[in-house]
C-alpha cells in the first residue's frame, strides 16, 4: 500500500516558521532550524548499542533515560514540532597551539569564558517567551545538554548540520563550533530539509586523537576521550591515559579543531564567550596551588567550576607530569600529601616523572 502524502505546509504554519526564525536570528543565534517531535529508529538503536558495550563510562545519566533522550515524545508526549538552534562560539585563534607551552594549561575553548548553558537558556527563555505572546494557547519547554535531549540527532534532522566521524556536529557555515539548543511545542510548524552527511573519505579528527577513541567513524568510546576523562571522570586518570593527556586539563578540542570544515568558520561575536586573560593558557604551577575557595573565585561563572577543585587538580597535576619541567616538581610535591587521595596520588606520579625526566636528562 503507498504512503500518505504528506500535506503541504498552510500559508499560515509557514509564516509562523519565519517569524520564529526571525526572531532567533534577532535575538542572536545564529543557526535556526525544524523538524518534527520524532527521531528514527536508528536513533535509539545507536544510543542502546553504545551503552550496551559500556562506552558510556560512568556516565549513568545516559543509561537511566535512554527511551526521553531517544525520542522526543516520550520526554513531553505533547511535543509537535522541534525548533533547534546553535549558538556560534568560534575560536579567534588556534585552540591547539596552546599545547606546545607545556608549563601551561589547555582548557577547552567552551569553558573560556561565560557558562553556555547560562547564555543559550537565556535566550531560548526570551524566545520562549515571545512565541507565547505571539502564539496565543501555544505550549512550549526549551532544553540546553542537561535534559535528556538528543541534541545532535535533531539538530541533524533540523538542518543546521552533521553528525561527523567524530560524532559531534559539523556545520558548513560554523565547522565544529556551535553551541546547540531546542524548544519543543505544540506549534505545527513546516519541517526543514535534513542536512546530508559531507564528510567524505576525510578521518582528520579520527587521526589526531591523542587516546585512539574512536573505535570506528562515527563511534566514540567516552571512556578513552579525553573530555570524558578529564571533567565526568572521578577516580584517578588511569595511567594509559596520562601522557597522552599532555597538558589538557579540561576538556580536549582536538577532534575538534581537526575539522577541515572549520576553514568556513568565523570567530564568534558573542561577549560572553570572550575568554577570560586567565584561562587562555593559565600557569599550571598557579593552578596547581588552588584550595577550595580559590577555585571557586577563579571559575565562578564558569561550566569549569562544576568538577570540582580535587578533580581540576587532579587533572593540573597530570599535566604538571607531562611537563618535563624539573622546575616544576616541587609544585607536584606540595601536593603529595593532599587531603583528596586521588589529587595526593596524581601529585606523587607527576614528581616521580619529573625526577624520571631529569635523571634521563644527566645522564
Amino acid at each position: 500500500m503507498p504512503e500518505a502524502p504528506v500535506p503541504s505546509p498552510s500559508a499560515a504554519d509557514a509564516a509562523a516558521r519565519d517569524a520564529i526564525r526571525a526572531e532567533a536570528l534577532r535575538l542572536g543565534f545564529d543557526a535556526v532550524g525544524f523538524t518534527q517531535a520524532v527521531l528514527p529508529d536508528a536513533v535509539r538503536a545507536g544510543l542502546d548499542a553504545f551503552l550496551a558495550e559500556g562506552m558510556h563510562g560512568t556516565m549513568g545519566w545516559l543509561a537511566d533515560r535512554a527511551a526521553q533522550r531517544a525520542q522526543p515524545r516520550t520526554l513531553w508526549p505533547e511535543a509537535v514540532s522541534v525548533i533547534a538552534l546553535g549558538l556560534n562560539y568560534g575560536p579567534d585563534e588556534d585552540p591547539l597551539a596552546v599545547l606546545a607551552r607545556r608549563d601551561r594549561g589547555a582548557i577547552s575553548v567552551y569553558a573560556q569564558g561565560k557558562d553556555y548553558h547560562d547564555v543559550v537558556k537565556s535566550r531560548l527563555k526570551a524566545l520562549g517567551r515571545w512565541m507565547a505572546r505571539r502564539f496565543a494557547g501555544t505550549e512550549l519547554k526549551v532544553f540546553v545538554d542537561t535534559a535528556p535531549v538528543a541534541e545532535k540527532p535533531l539538530a541533524q534532522q533540523a538542518g543546521l548540520g552533521w553528525q561527523g566521524k567524530h560524532t559531534n556536529l559539523v556545520s558548513r557555515g560554523h565547522g565544529s563550533w556551535l553551541f546547540l539548543g531546542e524548544i519543543y511545542t505544540t506549534l505545527d510548524l513546516p519541517p526543514d530539509p535534513p542536512e546530508h552527511d559531507y564528510c567524505g573519505s576525510c578521518h582528520a579528527c579520527l587521526s589526531v586523537c591523542p587516546t585512539e577513541a574512536f573505535p570506528a567513524p562515527y563511534r566514540l568510546d567516552a571512556r578513552r576521550c579525553l573530555s570524558y576523562l578529564t571533567i565526568e571522570h572521578r577516580g584517578p586518570i588511569p595511567e594509559e591515559f596520562r601522557a597522552p593527556m599532555g597538558n589538557r586539563i579540561y576538556g580536549c578540542d582536538d577532534c575538534l579543531a581537526a575539522c577541515p570544515w572549520n576553514k568556513f568558520a568565523r570567530a564568534h561575536a558573542e561577549p560572553a564567550f570572550a575568554p577570560r586573560a586567565t584561562l587562555r593558557a593559565p600557569r599550571l604551577a598557579d593552578l596547581a596551588a588552588l584550595d577550595d575557595a580559590a577555585f571557586r573565585a577563579l571559575f565562578s561563572g564558569s561550566p569549569v567550576k562544576r568538577i570540582g577543585r580535587d578533580r581540576f587538580v587532579r587533572n593540573v597535576l597530570v599535566a604538571i607530569g607531562n611537563s618535563g619541567d624539573p622546575a616544576l616538581r616541587p609544585v607536584a610535591q606540595a601536593r603529595a600529601e593532599d587531603a583528596d587521595p586521588v589529587v595526593a596520588e596524581a601529585a606523587r606520579w607527576a614528581a616521580l616523572r619529573l625526577e624520571d625526566r631529569s635523571r634521563e636528562a644527566g645522564a
